[in-house]
């Protein structure tokens, strides 16, 4: 493993656009993870319900009869629509709950940057293992394990670029976004269009290149990655410890992670029974031709990119006038905005119900403006805030337990999507917006307790640690 540069040289590093370069290769790197994440996971719901669980293929699964029994006894006996969608749920719940163990991996015995790379290798597999129907649940495990390994190690580093109190930091992890924005724009054109065009496995199997690309470069870029902060490969008598108060730090990080949950309801829905929504309601033909639906998650993706880019503007105009708001009332107030998006598109729905012609690209070009905006108020000025307050003795572990609320998003997302068939979509997507609706309420109810307890923590070693900018 290449030598780091020293702490000092490192603090000192502004080279990338006024941020050290290694925020530069990690963002890079997970710019082509999503790419493989994202083109992968646009294919997911489409070519389970169009290939992959439909009789002459399905029986090809090894161990998918178990898999199957397993959940119908808890779902109930389930048509393929439904069985997808939880099966969807419960893939991309679990890829947030596997980097709690990659968190404890890291920091107890291979450290960050080894974790990294064996999650980036064990994603390249999955992803190539994803061209064979057979091997459909064995791909779905290496995804599930590398992103373990890889996604909350990766995001730590980003936070580690940084020295305590460093006002870059919340602005760090909203570039980092940027990055997987972009990712979220090119995987369904490239992904999706291969799959849905030329054949499904075609587009996973330029999902696993995406991650051999990843790989090469955070390889590439380890000279500029922070230093593992503790020593590996034995116990160390002299770990970092909790301080006092950090306990109830933790209590109170936890607690947030259920109403985080909820505020991701809809937006998590874009990639599951909105697709199938999308393809019967959207007008999707121009020209003669029909354009995929999985260009819509491209389309929105050039909004959500645009949207971090001017709330990244916005929040530098208002501090320079005023004083800018912490994180919590910023989380509150895309929590607002993401509840507003799904009911979009229920007047869409109402419109097509009510004349028989499908919906234009417009309400969902609207839908997506008022998505995007939220979401980049929200998550990663949430992201910022857990990797500034999370006691440094368990940052990884803290980052880890992050993602576990969007295990649980998902697997909500699952179980709603499994009720699209069953009720009108106007009323599907209303019922979307009233779940993130008393999310944002309650965000707006704790605000105050929530900032008074985080804004002077006391971290291990006891440095105070100033909040960062969202």
């Amino acid at each position: 493993m290449a030598s780091r540069h020293s702490e000092a040289t490192r603090q000192a590093d502004d080279a990338f656009f006024g941020h050290p370069r290694g925020l530069g290769w990690l963002s890079f790197s997970e710019f082509w993870e999503r790419f493989s994440y994202y083109g992968m996971q646009a294919l997911l719901v489409l070519y389970m319900t169009q290939q992959l669980l439909l009789p002459g293929h399905v029986e090809n699964v090894l161990g998918f009869g178990p898999f199957r029994a397993t959940l119908e006894s808890i779902y109930g006996p389930m048509s393929p629509v439904a069985l997808a969608s939880v099966i969807f749920g419960l893939y991309a719940g679990l890829v947030y709950v596997t980097p709690i163990l990659g968190g404890l991996l890291a920091d107890r015995l291979l450290g960050r940057t080894r974790t990294v790379i064996t999650g980036a290798s064990l994603m390249a597999t999955g992803h190539f293992l994803m061209a064979f129907d057979a091997s459909f649940l064995v791909a779905l495990s290496c995804l599930l394990l590398g992103a373990g390994c890889f996604k909350a190690n990766i995001a730590s580093q980003v936070g580690d670029l940084y020295a305590a109190g460093d006002p870059r930091r919340g602005k760090a992890f909203q570039i980092y976004l940027l990055g997987i924005q972009l990712a979220v724009i090119f995987s369904p054109l490239v992904c999706g269009t291969l799959g849905e065009v030329y054949g499904w496995h075609l587009g996973f199997g330029a999902a696993g290149v995406g991650m051999v690309f990843g790989l090469l470069i955070y390889l590439a870029g380890v000279r500029w990655l922070p230093p593992e902060p503790v020593h590996r490969f034995a116990i160390d008598a002299a770990r970092p410890r909790l301080a006092p108060g950090d306990g109830a730090l933790i209590a109170l990080l936890l607690a947030l992670l259920p109403v985080l949950a909820l505020t991701q309801a809809s937006n998590l829905q874009l990639f599951n029974a909105f697709l199938i929504w999308a393809k019967s309601n959207v007008q999707l033909e121009y020209f003669g031709r029909t354009m995929p639906v999985t260009w819509i998650l491209s389309m929105g993706s050039v909004v959500s990119a645009s949207s971090i880019g001017l709330s990244l503007l916005f929040w530098r105009w208002w501090s320079r006038r005023r004083v800018e708001p912490d994180e919590i009332t910023k989380i509150a107030l895309g929590a607002a905005l993401l509840a507003a998006a799904p009911l979009l598109l229920a007047s869409a729905s109402a419109f097509v119900a009510a004349t028989g012609q499908k919906a234009s690209l417009l309400w969902i070009l609207a839908q997506e403006i008022v998505n995007d905006l939220g979401f980049a108020n929200l998550f990663p000025v949430a992201m910022a805030l857990y990797a500034r307050a999370a006691p440094k003795p368990v940052s990884g572990l803290m980052m880890g337990l992050f993602f576990t609320h969007l295990f649980a998003a998902n697997m909500l997302v699952g179980w709603l999507g499994g009720l699209y068939e069953r009720m009108p979509a106007a009323s599907f997507w209303v019922m979307h917006a009233g779940i993130v609706a008393v999310a944002a309420v309650i965000l707006l109810l704790v605000r105050g307790v929530v900032s008074r307890a985080l804004r002077h923590e006391v971290v291990a070693g006891g440095t105070m640690q100033a909040p960062a900018a969202g």
